[in-house]
């Protein structure tokens, strides 16, 4: 065993990818290059706007800009080390650095999975309870909301990430997926992790399933009333809003649950890859346009700073 756990912590392992060399994939990484900017641009611009103009200094807006930050660490946590394996030719990874991968995006997954949680609950609170709101989402309230999704983030990825990495890899090093990610490097243990799984399924409950119901029901509260309001105009604007963010929530949720809560003997690498696309790569591109670009306030403080800064320079 001793040899076993040796041969695990100083082996790298090979990240497979998501490109071949065809032309297709110069196509698909440059789409992927593109949208990579694109995040990092809108969610950058999402945290220096709510940062900067003081009518965005709401619960709703300071969880938003916690919401921008996690997106653009998950994204830089993964497409960097894709783009510099498909332009240099090398696939490996070393042990540290998978660990830090998978560290790094179980954190931010789970706080998300939270975040957008209290995110429901605050447009709940909002929508469906107007008067209330000062009381329930006071200004330390968000902080603790979100101090709290990070925390049960991290604490939820040092267990994960000291399990996984104490399993003995002995059999092969080369990881089908584009990221170190805990389904596709459980195929390469050569133990039984079947127990293993079972307790990532709870897991899932917890971080998953639970949230994902606590969303689903704050939106059917908020559909509720917003078909009570009298203005259809309110209303149309109001339905159009929740519809996105849900679109958002199941484009999210959707695919982390088939991911992590699915046996083992049911998944392949393509379709891991598929999946993960849409947690790592497409939900941090969208969720600054589907949670704020639309939203006039977040519109009136962008066009407010640009004009600041002509003036600045006139």
């Amino acid at each position: 065993m001793m040899g076993l756990d040796n041969h695990t912590f100083n082996s790298d392992f090979i990240l497979l990818g998501l490109f071949s060399s065809s032309q297709t994939s110069l196509v698909f990484f440059s789409l992927i290059f593109f949208i990579f900017i694109m995040s990092i641009i809108e969610n950058s611009l999402m945290i220096l706007l709510i940062r900067r103009d003081p009518r965005l200094h709401t619960p709703m807006y300071f969880l938003l800009s916690h919401l921008s930050f996690m997106d653009i660490l998950h994204i830089s946590n993964i497409v960097p080390k894709m783009i510099a394996d498909f332009l240099s030719g090398s696939k490996t990874i070393s042990f540290a650095g998978c660990a830090f991968q998978i560290f790094l995006s179980l954190t931010l997954l789970g706080g998300e999975c939270f975040l957008l949680a209290a995110m429901s609950y605050d447009r709940y609170v909002a929508i469906c309870h107007p008067l209330r709101y000062p009381v329930l989402m006071r200004e330390n309230s968000s902080g603790l909301i979100a101090g709290g999704s990070w925390l049960m983030g991290i604490f939820n990825s040092i267990v994960h990430t000291a399990l996984v990495l104490h399993f003995p890899y002995c059999h092969s090093r080369a990881i089908d997926h584009f990221f170190c990610e805990i389904p596709a490097m459980l195929k390469l243990s050569c133990v039984d992790t079947s127990h293993y799984e079972q307790a990532l399924h709870v897991n899932g409950i917890i971080f998953l399933l639970i949230p994902l119901f606590m969303i689903t029901l704050s939106y059917m509260q908020i559909l509720r009333t917003v078909l009570q309001m009298q203005s259809s105009g309110t209303r149309k604007k109001s339905f159009s809003t929740c519809s996105f963010h849900m679109v958002v929530v199941i484009m999210y949720y959707g695919p982390f649950i088939l991911t992590y809560m699915r046996p083992q003997s049911y998944h392949t690498p393509g379709q891991n890859k598929f999946l993960a696309i849409f947690y790592t790569i497409l939900t941090p591109t969208l969720n600054p346009i589907i949670y704020s670009f639309r939203n006039k306030d977040v519109l009136m403080a962008a066009k407010n700073m640009l004009h600041s800064n002509f003036m600045h320079k006139t």
